[in-house]
């Protein structure tokens, strides 16, 4: 028997290694769970707009603990591929194991589009609670349903339209502000 023969994955917890630092926490007390979540990726989603980012933000929660908070980054490091989403599963699988983020939930303030929602399939996270629909890349419900596509080995169940008005209104403000500093900025003389 060689040393590969004896290595065993059961030896690894499946749940991730918290750390011993107070995380953020939703007791009852807090009210609605979904919405406290939802409250938190919109603080995110905030902070993305004041750095110039389209304003999407996302809470990785387990065992009712935020384990990662993200937001869009996209234009900071000049990296296609740095949504919300991606970074929080990066930054989240330092916590776990294994590349699978399992008994995890993704809280998002816009639906996932193809690229994300790929990758929450593929890291097996649980649960993915999203704001607002994206009818332009929603791949959640909108333009199709990656994360419970039947014909993958791996589903996640989906909760839409928590905070649904908040997450939009967010969006719709960003990107009326943006078109409003483009078109002055067209109309001043250089």
């Amino acid at each position: 028997m060689n040393d590969f023969d004896a290595f065993s994955f059961d030896r690894f917890p499946k749940t991730p290694f918290l750390p011993d630092v107070p995380l953020e926490r939703w007791t009852p007390d807090d009210g609605d769970r979904d919405e406290f979540f939802m409250r938190a990726a919109l603080v995110e989603a905030q902070i993305a707009a004041e750095e110039g980012e389209t304003p999407i933000g996302a809470v990785l929660v387990c065992q009712n603990r935020i384990l990662v908070r993200e937001h869009n980054r996209r234009e900071r490091l000049c990296d296609p591929t740095a949504h919300a989403e991606t970074l929080a599963l990066s930054r989240a699988s330092a916590f776990y194991p294994s590349w699978r983020i399992e008994d995890a939930e993704l809280f998002v303030t816009l639906e996932p589009c193809p690229m994300c929602a790929g990758a929450l399939v593929l890291s097996r996270v649980n649960r993915v609670v999203f704001g607002t629909r994206d009818p332009k890349a929603g791949c959640a419900g909108s333009l199709m349903n990656l994360l419970t596509e039947e014909r993958f080995n791996w589903r996640c169940e989906v909760v839409e339209g928590v905070l649904r008005d908040d997450c939009a209104d967010l969006l719709r403000r960003f990107f009326r502000e943006r078109r409003q500093a483009n078109a002055a900025a067209r109309k001043s003389p250089s």
